[in-house]
């Protein structure tokens, strides 16, 4: 048989093994690679180019193939595949960034007009998504059908174009504690999926805070294509949230919520019920902060999400059943064996489970690759792992190209390409890679449903020995091999994504993983029919944490890294894949030279002398970062967000990690407003603090957590070359004062080289005037932290002309409550041509090695928030 001017010879069990199907699974695989190379490619860009041109992209990869396909039957069967596949590969590149592209114009096209930022609107429209809920509230998913723009006189409102001015989708939150007097229910309870709403809004554009390594919470919106973040407000004079209809759309978010809502019936332990509507519906905030902390310290957080694992034990469950009752009927027999009923039914069945549990990028992932299996297996094709799983990839950005920045994606496809990869042919690592790339019909691991058991794939190859001591002896081996290559394999992902790698994650994940899948899982599903299983898996979920609360006590059960540079983590990767791929020893031993960079990355440090400095973005509070050669200043924590979130916990231990900071020698507390302080509790909970110095008056319980002193006017010391100094505030201002801004501890930093930054807290006018009186000119500072975030009541003239800074920031947040900056503080700043950073524009503003940079600047991308024109 010809084909493509290559002999074909047929497999008599249905696969292929030829030069052909060689070539085009590698032609395949090529055009694959290329398709994702050009969605992250497309994905860097900080500015998108007209839809136009995107759009002449993708016709350039369609003429591209064209021609290739006009001339490839000219050509001898070397240059046809050369050329095919580089062709091939150049459209799929271009077609991946072009076709990104267009689907980001089209998005960004449907955002909120920045005129309609924190104006009074009405919305119509239909909860969308399981509702999250805390202690402080509600935040859900609103799919506007109708949107009026009230107030300004007009009782009927304005219509608003939904989603040219209003977009399809935003992003809510339903505050009841704010209104308690005014709210005629409450939305915790009364608030389901599935429900049209009538809502008096406020919202502005997705805008998050902006760190060094932080969170990006611009993607986060952005891949959920939430175009808009707000509230719900409600006034005695405005109009009152209205439920309009129940049930009119989403039945699997309306099924969601009746089995997360049973499961909290069942189960009265809400932390206990919290782990099991993660399991069951795939609701992760359910699990508290303290559990999350549990299961990341002990490396097990991906069993407590819908994980690949749990769709491919259902799939294999569901599919025994259905092959099961298959057989009970002759007839179905006759029109489909029970083996193909059986994975079909098994598909379809762990696909609804996949829908009900949120669909994540594991399930997602997992599916498409037992979809791929089930397909090939009833066409009666093989394909090699490598290509399933690429071709897996292609169909997740396909569906979701943003799906590419998610850590799960990479983690996800790695566990599996790692499990695969690593298992030799014919148990000698000499041979493994020629085995791994022989032809499909004589590799045992390289075809889906054929793989040696213990690999982590369902197969049925391989000898099976008869006594069921050997079977468990293989099994347990197995179990074993696959979670050490799995901790060393991921580690150099997880050390990239989270700078934080578990040390007794190996011991955690060969406990947990059975206890999870076997035991935990199954029961938690099942209790959707049988109730009372839900109180026996909690019961399970409470025995499996107390194991790991003894693990999580062991010294060094965490271990931390500063974030590396690019270079060392690509020498890590490389290093993980040599030692956990079936390579000889040799090979093997340079495996971990090549992970030291990432393991043990270098960090920096000025020269004595000088400072680094780094004023974080903590929205609307203050938190500045000083470092010596070797000495650490934290100046004030940042706010306290909600009831359970906070700048410390949010911005600052994670900062502190990424930059490889594990002590605080001096931690100075301005003074006591919880903008300043919110964040302290926190941090001094996570990194060792050597000192505290602050305004708090004797016995606050932060003055208890380390030695303190209080902050005062004439206090000086040196470190590594570097002088610092508090300016204020006095004995009499401590006897005097009446309020907490008026003893705010300012502290001067200068270097040798006459460089200083002055750090002022929330001192006000008065303040400000007794500064000048008692040190005039010599307040004169390079960098000054504009006093109480910008307000009126400070940033006088003469303040300004004795300080003289070049440079000015003020740390506010975004569309800041209180107004601030203030336009006429502003104005005296343009006045001196004093230039100014605001941390809701900059992000973090960062010195360091006499490198000034915006952290919005650097790490700026199209989903971003920017300023409008």
């Amino acid at each position: 048989m010809q084909v493509d001017g290559t002999q074909t010879q047929v497999n008599p069990e249905g696969g292929c093994s030829s030069r052909a199907n060689g070539h085009f699974g590698w032609q395949l695989a090529g055009c694959a690679l290329a398709w994702l190379g050009g969605i992250a490619a497309q994905q860097q860009q900080a500015l998108l180019w007209p839809a136009t041109v995107y759009g002449a992209a993708c016709a350039a990869a369609l003429a591209i193939v064209a021609l290739c396909w006009r001339q490839r039957r000219a050509a001898a069967p070397v240059r046809v595949t050369l050329a095919w596949m580089l062709a091939c590969a150049l459209a799929c590149a271009v077609a991946g960034a072009g076709s990104t592209g267009l689907r980001a114009v089209d998005r960004l096209s449907h955002r909120l007009s920045p005129a309609l930022e924190g104006v009074d609107l009405l919305l119509t429209g239909v909860v969308a998504a399981l509702p999250q809920v805390n202690a402080s509230g509600t935040r859900f998913v609103f799919e506007v059908e109708t949107a009026l723009q009230i107030g300004q006189g007009n009782p009927a409102g304005r219509a608003l174009a939904v989603p040219n001015e209003v977009p399809h989708r935003v992003a809510l939150g339903w505050y009841p504690s704010e209104r308690e007097d005014v709210l005629p229910t409450d939305p915790r309870t009364e608030l389901r999926a599935g429900q049209r709403w009538r809502l008096p809004v406020r919202l502005k554009r997705p805008h998050g805070l902006m760190n060094p390594h932080g969170f990006d919470s611009e993607l986060w919106a952005w891949e959920q294509n939430l175009r808009a973040t707000g509230s719900v407000r409600e006034s005695a004079a405005g109009p009152a949230p209205q439920r309009v209809q129940d049930a009119v759309a989403h039945p699997i978010e309306r099924l969601r919520q009746s089995l997360r809502d049973a499961i909290y019936r069942q189960v009265s332990d809400s932390r206990l019920a919290g782990v099991l509507a993660a399991l069951v519906v795939g609701d992760q905030s359910a699990i508290e902060r303290e559990d999350w902390d549990l299961f990341r310290n002990t490396g097990i957080a991906h069993l407590m999400s819908i994980s690949g694992l749990h769709v491919t034990m259902f799939a294999w469950a569901a599919g025994l059943a259905v092959g099961w009752l298959w057989r009970r009927s002759t007839r179905l027999m006759l029109v489909v064996p029970a083996q193909m009923a059986g994975r079909w039914g098994g598909l379809a069945m762990a696909t609804l489970y996949a829908l009900i549990a949120g669909w994540g990028v594991p399930a997602e992932r997992t599916l498409l690759m037992l979809a791929c299996g089930v397909l090939l297996r009833s066409l009666g094709a093989r394909w090699p792992w490598m290509l399933v799983l690429v071709c897996a990839a292609v169909l997740v950005t396909l569906i979701d190209p943003w799906a590419l920045l998610q850590a799960g994606f990479w983690l996800s496809f790695a566990a599996v390409g790692l499990l695969m990869a690593s298992e030799p042919a014919d148990g000698h690592p000499d041979n493994a890679l020629r085995d791994r790339f022989a032809s499909p019909s004589n590799n045992r691991t390289g075809t889906l449903g054929n793989a040696t058991p213990g690999n982590g794939t369902p197969g049925n190859g391989g000898p099976v020995s008869a006594a069921t001591s050997s079977r468990w002896r293989a099994s347990l081996g197995g179990h074993l091999r696959a979670q050490l290559i799995a901790t060393v394999g991921l580690a150099p992902l997880s050390l990239l994504f989270f700078q934080q790698l578990s040390v007794v994650g190996l011991v955690a994940n060969l406990i947990a993983i059975p206890w999870v899948t076997l035991v935990i899982t199954p029961l938690a599903i099942l209790g959707a029919l049988v109730a009372p299983l839900w109180q026996v898996a909690a019961w399970s979920v409470q025995a499996l944490a107390t194991v790991l609360q003894v693990l999580a006590s062991v010294p060094f059960a965490v271990w931390t890294v500063p974030a590396a540079p690019a270079w060392a983590v690509a020498s890590g990767l490389l290093g993980a894949a040599l030692a956990v791929l079936p390579l000889p020893w040799r090979l093997r031993l340079v495996a971990l030279p090549l992970m030291l960079p990432l393991l043990v990355p270098a960090v920096s440090a000025p020269r004595d002398g000088d400072f680094d400095l780094l004023v974080a973005d903590v929205g609307q509070g203050t938190a500045v970062l000083v470092r010596t050669r070797t000495h650490l200043l934290v100046y004030d924590t940042g706010p306290q967000y909600s009831n359970d979130s906070n700048a410390g916990q949010r911005v600052l231990v994670p900062l502190l990690r990424a930059r490889g900071e594990s002590r605080i020698d001096l931690l100075m507390l301005s003074h006591r407003d919880l903008d300043h302080v919110g964040g302290a509790a926190a941090l001094l909970g996570a990194v060792k603090v050597t000192a505290i110095s602050s305004s708090l008056e004797a016995g606050h319980p932060l003055t208890l957590r380390a030695p303190h002193q209080r902050c005062e006017d004439g206090q000086h010391w040196t470190w590594d070359g570097v002088d610092f100094e508090v300016l204020h505030p006095t004995a009499t201002d401590y006897a005097t004062a009446r309020k907490p801004n008026a003893i705010s501890c300012v502290l001067r930093v200068r270097d040798v080289s006459g460089r200083s930054a002055l750090l002022t807290g929330d001192i006000e006018a008065m303040q400000e005037a007794a500064l000048v009186q008692r040190r005039g000119a010599a307040l004169a500072s390079t960098w000054l932290l504009v006093p109480h975030h910008g307000s009126r009541t400070s940033s006088t003239s003469a303040f300004l002309d004795a300080v003289q800074p070049q440079l000015a920031w003020v740390q506010a947040g975004y569309r800041s409550r209180y107004g601030h900056p203030a336009p006429d503080v502003m104005d005296r700043y343009a006045e001196r041509s004093i230039a100014v950073q605001r941390s809701d524009r900059c992000g973090a503003w960062q010195w360091k090695a006499g490198v000034v940079e915006c952290e919005r600047d650097v790490r700026r991308r199209y989903w971003h928030w920017m300023v409008p024109p």
